[in-house]
């Protein structure tokens, strides 16, 4: 029987277990001859039975896992196996395979181009009788937004690293953010069939890095080129993976050189698990061996309660060790009913602790009303697609749903379940379902309720600052608006994406939490609206001032056959205290009637307001200084306002001409958290960047440095910093004060200006004169 046949019997059996109605008829196989992918069958003869369902049972066999690791762990390559032995699909495909097709949930072009995971992605499949929903996590740090949401709505996740690189950056970041969630985990040790790989180094950093209170349940038989297959050391069995596809299972005994080392790990399996599960460990005290049944039953309790972290392994490219992952999810990771879920009461406040939390029933009944987030938005051909974990009650298709952020209604016009890119229609969703709504405004986090009246919201989706900003320039012209669309489409989908336009360096800045995520968001714009864009270093907004008093004493005289133009100014213009030097005073310091007190306004504009937005050195605004005027003189018939305006302009010229000026670059408060041992690697960088260090806080682990740095330096600060603390480092910057640059940097500047705004020679054109 082929793949899709299988699995389309099992999507018959799901889509019946998940109906709602009490009469509804739940299909089941009755089998007694083969068995194929977790479903018993005799191909020439298949009987059915109809029972009534029970939605209890179903929420028993629900899990909602996430795929999460360190970019280059292979977890979309795990993900691809776990769909293929599920019968989810019938062929599996590589992320760079020669058959240029990519994963199936690398569906973006770009992904399959690059070769690594950029948007999550769903999916579900079934795995002897449980319904597993599925969401494959980017691995870069630059789209660690992607992880964040996923993980808010998931109930358990496996935690995937290589056996050669261990304990990597990422995997850092992510457990991270599965502590932050409390998500109960699982780890798959991938890639044991690699050059120098060491499953039990990775162990020893899982305890010394992670701080998991771990131990394996497996142990390879043979590594790199001699890997064969796992030992199950719960069961006591050796699992060899045989068949064109390792689709094949065999348990045998395990090999006598392996049998030391299984009870040692078996033992020490034990001790963990009995350390904080008192059941087994009243067992273990007795000197008694817990059976099979007792020991995954501790295992299950103290992975719910996060406090036991079982270690699975295999090799997902060479097709070993994903079946026992999938029995290892169903066995340890918990449905959706073992996961405590709150929702904030705003109409019910405590004084000190804001809202009341109020606990979600997981039951899947209509009784209740509903309660579910939008954890993702995204653009679709039939328009904007939200994913929705449903946390309380039934979401039914055609009915209508209140937004408690914009308290407006919204009608569920069509509900679907997504496998990568392809949808499924479906009539309803349950507490514990993941599924999308069609055609719904809404943001990321917005919670959906069934009731008008009924206020309560989810804890919203942490969502971490930007880190790097660049300009993005449109080559040629935009006249049919498309990168205006596509900013909008994408800061909507993606929060970590930020946009504005810089009215000073009259340039298009974005934001985002690396360069590569940019370089992604302007490779879409170019590919999917056919708009070529440039990403460049933004400009930084220097500022220019006067470094002494400059007196100026200037008149304006114009005559042009009428009444004319007359106006003349006496004064000085003075700098201001360093810790004003982003301001610009003007005072007025005139006695009697020579400069009139009706012309001071437009003095005072012609000196601040027209003067002070190109100065002469590198075309910056100026700032920092306080223009006093003393005296002056005027005409009864020819002075005006406009008259005194442009003398006000005439005398700021004449004082810039013959004084001494400089530039003033922003400086940055840099405050920079890393791990011990790079703080000498991060206060080199720091200096190479001419930065200041003011203060350095120490704790147990990490060592916080704070230091002032010019802007103009920091540019690419967030790549370097990633690269010498192995992505463990991280830094906040904030604006402080303009100060001074350096002589270099300043005469770098001018030459810069000097170049691009030089008199471009032209030729005169030969020709008859006329």
């Amino acid at each position: 029987m082929s793949h899709s046949l299988v699995y389309r019997l099992k999507t018959a059996i799901w889509s019946r277990a998940r109906t709602g109605f009490p009469k509804v008829q739940n299909y089941i196989l009755n089998v007694n001859k083969h068995k194929f992918m977790g479903i018993s069958f005799t191909p020439a003869r298949i009987s059915w039975y109809s029972t009534e369902v029970n939605q209890a049972e179903v929420l028993k066999t629900m899990r909602n896992i996430g795929i999460a690791a360190h970019i280059d762990s292979g977890k979309t390559t795990v993900t691809e196996r776990l769909l293929f032995y599920s019968g989810r699909i019938e062929a599996m495909h590589e992320v760079r395979g020669k058959d240029k097709v990519g994963a199936t949930m690398d569906s973006m072009d770009l992904e399959r181009e690059r070769g690594i995971t950029i948007q999550s992605a769903a999916t579900h499949v079934t795995w002897k009788n449980h319904l597993i929903n599925i969401i494959d996590t980017p691995g870069h740090v630059d789209f660690t937004v992607e992880v964040e949401r996923a993980l808010r709505v998931l109930d358990g996740a496996v935690l995937v690293i290589c056996a050669n690189g261990g304990v990597q950056s990422q995997t850092l970041t992510v457990n991270r953010q599965i502590n932050r969630y409390n998500v109960p985990r699982l780890i798959f040790i991938n890639k044991i069939d690699r050059l120098a790989a060491n499953p039990y180094r990775c162990l020893m950093q899982i305890r010394s890095k992670l701080r998991h209170n771990a131990a394996f349940v497996h142990i390879p038989i043979g590594l790199e080129n001699d890997t064969k297959g796992i030992v199950d050391i719960i069961r006591r069995k050796a699992l060899y993976f045989e068949g064109s596809h390792g689709q094949d299972v065999v348990e045998k005994d395990i090999p006598d050189d392996l049998k030391a080392i299984t009870e040692e790990k078996r033992l020490e399996l034990i001790e963990c698990v009995s350390n904080v599960d008192e059941p087994l460990a009243e067992t273990f005290l007795l000197d008694e061996e817990p059976s099979i049944q007792e020991l995954k039953a501790a295992i299950r309790r103290s992975v719910i309660a996060r406090k036991f972290t079982p270690v699975l392994m295999g090799t997902a490219l060479r097709n070993k060790g994903i079946q026992p992952l999938l029995d290892a999810v169903t066995e340890y990771l918990p449905d959706p009913s073992e996961v405590e879920n709150y929702a904030f009461d705003d109409s019910v406040r405590d004084e000190d602790d804001g809202p009341t939390k109020v606990l979600m029933n997981p039951e899947r009944s209509p009784d209740h009303v509903s309660v579910s987030l939008a954890f993702k938005i995204e653009q679709s051909k039939f328009g904007q697609l939200t994913y929705l974990r449903v946390y309380q009650g039934l979401v039914e298709k055609g009915e209508n749903l209140f937004n408690v952020r914009t308290k407006k209604r919204v009608r569920t016009s069509r509900l679907v379940r997504i496998h990568a890119n392809n949808l499924e229609d479906v009539n309803e969703a349950y507490a514990g379902d993941i599924c999308a709504l069609f055609g719904v405004d809404c943001s990321s986090g917005d919670t959906f309720v069934g009731k008008s009246k009924f206020g309560m919201a989810m804890e919203s989706i942490f969502v971490p600052d930007p880190v790097v900003s660049m300009s993005l320039k449109v080559v040629g012209r935009d006249d049919s608006g498309k990168l205006s669309k596509a900013l909008n489409r994408f800061s909507r989908e993606d929060p970590t994406f930020k946009t504005y336009w810089d009215d000073e360096a009259k340039e298009m800045v974005v934001s985002g939490m690396g360069e590569l995520h940019l370089e992604v968001y302007g490779q879409r714009i170019r590919n999917e609206y056919d708009l070529d864009v440039v990403l460049g270093k933004p400009n930084v907004a220097f500022r220019e001032t006067i470094t002494s008093s400059i007196d100026f004493d200037y008149t304006h005289k114009r005559q042009s056959g009428g009444a004319g133009q007359f106006g003349r100014l006496i004064g000085y213009i003075e700098p201001l205290p360093a810790d004003q030097n982003t301001k610009l005073e003007f005072v007025n310091k005139t006695t009697g009637t020579n400069v009139p007190n009706c012309f001071m306004s437009a003095i005072e504009k012609g000196f601040l307001v027209d003067s002070t937005d190109k100065g002469p050195l590198i075309g910056a605004k100026m700032a920092g200084f306080r223009v006093v005027v003393e005296d002056g003189a005027s005409h009864l018939v020819d002075s005006s306002e406009i008259a005194f305006r442009l003398c006000a302009q005439g005398a700021f010229q004449q004082a810039m001409d013959r004084g001494l000026k400089c530039i003033l670059e922003p400086i940055m408060k840099v405050e920079v958290s890393v791990p011990h041992e790079f703080q000498g690697s991060v206060l080199a960088s720091i200096n190479k960047r001419k930065g200041m260090v003011v203060d350095q806080d120490s704790d147990s682990d990490y060592v916080v440095i704070n230091c002032d740095v010019s802007l103009n330096d920091m540019f690419g600060y967030a790549t370097e910093l990633r690269s010498i603390t192995e992505g463990k480092g991280e830094y906040t910057m904030e604006f402080s004060r303009y100060q001074p640059c350096r002589n270099e940097v300043e005469e770098q500047l001018i030459r810069k200006y000097q170049e691009e705004n030089a008199p471009k020679s032209t030729k005169k054109k030969a020709g008859r004169k006329r």
